[in-house]
């Protein structure tokens, strides 16, 4: 318990982000964060700020997105394990808390971070399963898959990401992250980008995947790859993948 009398719980939290505007509550549309806190005050009046590992963007979903919360101790009147239930009874559909449990009162979902694992998904077909029209960016024409894989080989390691970045009204401090795993998986036509590092840029991921996409349609070579990444300029890079087709699919923490 913290010195306040409230307890600081971690939620997982697992959402479609189809129809909002990103995890962070914002002047314009509708925000995971803001449709999250309206529920915890319907059971606990006085919950504070929920604070996530993660900004995701609008139309990007989240299976693993953790985030924590302090809830004040005298308005708690049911055991741990069915907290995550009652916030998801008045949560819309698309939005779910996986899990809830108490954790020390120092915890910060961002900070305590050690890394991020995301995935995108296309489907590479002709035609669109109209069941991942959601979920997975359609690219219809034959993609190379070896190509694409010689590619993603080159983003692994500590590199200047600006290339594959989007841009923000201000300058960041630093563009370099530490990629520590790139790869591209084939089933069927389902195709799966897994992208693990410590941090990552603002719409890095999706850049990292639209350009790998255009190395698989030939419009870059694979060795092309390292000469985009020293020049630290997004106009040499590739095409920004959709949000639809990503996830931030866990949020790695160190055992304290």
């Amino acid at each position: 318990m913290n010195g306040t009398g409230t307890i600081r719980f971690k939620l997982t939290v697992a959402y479609d982000g189809t129809a909002y505007a990103g995890w962070q509550a914002q002047k314009t549309g509708i925000a995971v964060q803001e449709v999250l806190e309206k529920a915890l005050r319907k059971l606990f009046p006085s919950s504070d700020r929920v604070h996530s590992s993660s900004r995701t963007d609008a139309g990007v979903h989240a299976l693993g997105m953790v985030a924590h919360v302090d809830l004040p101790a005298a308005e708690i009147r049911m055991p741990t394990r069915k907290i995550a239930l009652a916030i998801n009874a008045f949560l819309p559909e698309d939005i779910r808390v996986v899990a809830a449990s108490r954790c020390r009162s120092e915890f910060h979902a961002r900070f305590d971070a050690a890394g991020k694992q995301y995935r995108y998904f296309v489907w590479n077909h002709p035609a669109m399963n109209p069941l991942l029209r959601h979920s997975a960016w359609h690219v219809p024409k034959k993609l190379d898959l070896g190509a694409m894989r010689q590619a993603t080989a080159f983003f692994v390691g500590r590199h200047d990401f600006k290339s594959f970045a989007g841009t923000r009204n201000y300058e960041m401090e630093s563009t370099i992250r530490a990629v520590t795993r790139c790869e591209v998986k084939r089933n069927g036509p389902l195709m799966t980008f897994v992208i693990e590092g410590e941090g990552f840029l603002y719409k890095m991921c999706r850049g990292i995947a639209g350009t790998v996409v255009q190395v698989g349609l030939g419009r870059f070579s694979p060795d092309s790859i390292p000469g985009i990444l020293e020049g630290r300029d997004r106009r040499v890079a590739g095409m920004t993948a959709p949000a639809r087709g990503l996830v931030l699919w866990r949020v790695n923490y160190r055992k304290k």
